[in-house]
């Protein structure tokens, strides 16, 4: 099982679980880093026993050479130059397996380029984070406890301040979970590819017998496939994956979450008396609307007591007097659980203002009750004129102008032609390791597109489907239009990490609809009833001889099984 993608928005939560799934990450980073070590220094190994093997060699090739056959007479018989011919062909044959210079250059120095420039790199943005990290919360523990009562300048000034040290943590940690995601994918092929070549090297140049070669070729070609679609896989998400870092470090998150998550999570200080005092403690907090739950989780345990995890109901939130507290961003909830209210102090004003939306939070008695609501303006309207017909054949039109027309058309839809709701089942498909199931839910699948999207998709598919019987002249295998048509047919409904590193899925998905066109399209007399655990695909045997009805066997029978549906 796989480690789960890290957003690039949980980097402004920076939840204790998000540092868990970052960790998991790390190590499996280390993991990596020495696996590439004992990989380098075995190979290292190989390739001296292999140097001093054909140094051996090379010393019996030239005693070989040293010797001359002298002959009594003018001249030799046809026998007696092909003996001399041969034992130089020979010698030539044990010469071939001192080629392995460049084993090296192969095996060593590709590893050890991904270990400095990748997880090198990977550990560099890893110091700035924990550097960057250790002074935003130093700063933050300070900037907390500034007085309210102090000059509204000097406050000012050490917002704008934090602010900045907040950014910078910011965008260090989304560089970082940028980071380690790339190295992580890119090993996938960046190992493997050397290790094959220096597989191949050995194979080619010391002449191994027929049968391993044999034996050797179906891997290799496999292999060597799965990895230049692997690698096809990563670049076509790349860029995108660099976009989103972009937009995500200009942005202002606010942690509002959806489905099963919290509506609204983040750090808070929270008020606990005590009989010697008052004391204020840092937790990580997560609330949930629906059910009205308030989890707070301690993060400083003090010394001599033991702090759990609290589970409050919320009742009401107000937001605290500035002149009620000598603190700065408070606001107060009531819960069933405790007597008395929990003084709770956010990170900001702004960050008040998310939580008492978050908890439908009210103004204190005597105040302008201000609304909290976010208005977005509604977009501009567009033109809605059609153009006039286009003739196709016009010089003036390019194949590629067509071509980024249609894909723009396809990708301003408001909703992708393989619809959001299908969104998750056809990914889940493409994971399946089973193909035939994978074909079987496809096709399936695709049969609960509404009939719009369904009739668009077939004549699309159709076409693609042309396009790619002459790849041979125009490269557009198959597995290429996966990834040029994959994330324009099936984008996900909220941009995130994990909906790129599905991106290869949609494309895998493509790939079966345009390879098994004829299969998805020609084959109403088969029913397929898709679950989790199974495929059921029932196959039209002869008619009943009873009554003359359709009747049908199961392919998941452990014995030839028949029923008549009629």
């Amino acid at each position: 099982m796989g480690h789960p993608p890290l957003e690039f928005s949980d980097c402004y939560s920076d939840s204790p679980d998000f540092r868990e799934r970052l960790k998991c990450n790390e190590n499996e980073l280390e993991k990596t880093n020495k696996f590439l070590k004992d990989v380098i220094k075995d190979g290292n190994n190989v390739i001296n026993a292999i140097k001093e093997y054909s140094l051996a060699v090379q010393k019996f090739s030239q005693t070989l050479q040293s010797f001359q056959f002298d002959f009594i007479g003018d001249t030799l018989t046809d026998d007696e130059m092909n003996i001399g011919e041969s034992t130089a062909g020979l010698i030539g044959v044990i010469l071939s397996f001192l080629q392995v210079q460049n084993a090296c250059d192969l095996l060593i120095k590709p590893l050890e380029k991904f270990r400095k420039e990748q997880i090198g790199v990977t550990k560099e943005r890893r110091k700035k984070f924990e550097k960057e990290s250790e002074k935003y919360y130093s700063q933050l523990d300070k900037h907390m406890n500034l007085s309210s009562k102090k000059k509204e300048t000097q406050l000012q000034e050490a917002d704008e301040q934090l602010d900045k040290e907040r950014q910078t943590f910011y965008e260090s940690s989304i560089e970082y979970v940028y980071q380690i995601q790339q190295v992580q994918d890119r090993k996938k092929f960046d190992v493997v590819e050397p290790v094959l070549a220096f597989l191949q090297s050995i194979l080619t140049l010391n002449n191994l017998t027929v049968e391993m070669t044999q034996d050797f070729l179906p891997y290799k070609q496999e292999l060597q496939l799965s990895l230049q679609n692997t690698r096809n896989h990563f670049e076509s998400t790349r860029e995108e994956m660099e976009e989103l870092m972009k937009r995500k470090k200009g942005s202002a998150q606010i942690c509002i979450r959806h489905s099963q998550q919290a509506t609204m999570e983040g750090y808070l200080y929270v008020q606990e008396k005590w009989a010697l005092g008052v004391t204020w403690v840092k937790y990580y907090c997560k609330y949930f609307k629906d059910s009205k739950l308030f989890i707070m989780v301690p993060m400083e345990q003090k010394t001599g007591t033991k702090q759990t995890t609290s589970q409050l109901t919320l009742k009401s939130c107000v937001r605290r007097k500035t002149d009620s507290t000598d603190k700065r961003f408070c606001f107060d909830i009531e819960t069933n659980e405790r007597c008395s209210p929990v003084l709770l102090q956010a990170i900001s004003e702004v960050n008040r203002k998310q939580w008492m939306e978050a908890m439908d939070g009210k103004e204190p008695e005597g105040h302008l009750s201000l609304s909290l609501s976010v208005f977005i303006w509604p977009p501009l309207s567009v033109d809605p004129k059609c153009p006039a017909d286009v003739d196709f054949n016009s010089t003036d039109m390019d194949i590629k102008t067509i071509t980024s027309a249609l894909k723009f058309y396809l990708r301003s839809l408001s909703e992708p032609l393989m619809t959001y709701s299908l969104h998750g089942e056809l990914i889940l498909a493409a994971k399946s390791e089973n193909q035939d199931y994978r074909l079987g839910a496809v096709h399936s699948l695709v049969y609960k597109l509404p009939e719009r999207n369904r009739e668009m998709l077939e004549l699309l598919i159709k076409h693609l489907v042309s396009v790619c019987s002459h790849s041979i002249e125009n490269l557009m295998t198959v597995s290429n239009m996966g990834v040029i048509f994959g994330p324009t047919l099936m984008r996900a409904e909220e941009e995130t990490v994990a909906a790129m590193l599905d991106i290869k899925f949609q494309n895998i998905v493509m790939e079966i609809l345009i390879e098994d066109y004829s299969k998805v399209r020609h084959a109403p007399f088969i029913s397929v009833s898709v679950t989790i655990q199974q495929l059921v695909v029932w196959e039209p045997l002869p008619k009943c001889h009873v009554c003359s009805s359709n009747v049908y066997k199961s392919s998941l029978a452990s014995s030839p099984t028949t029923g008549c549906f009629d």
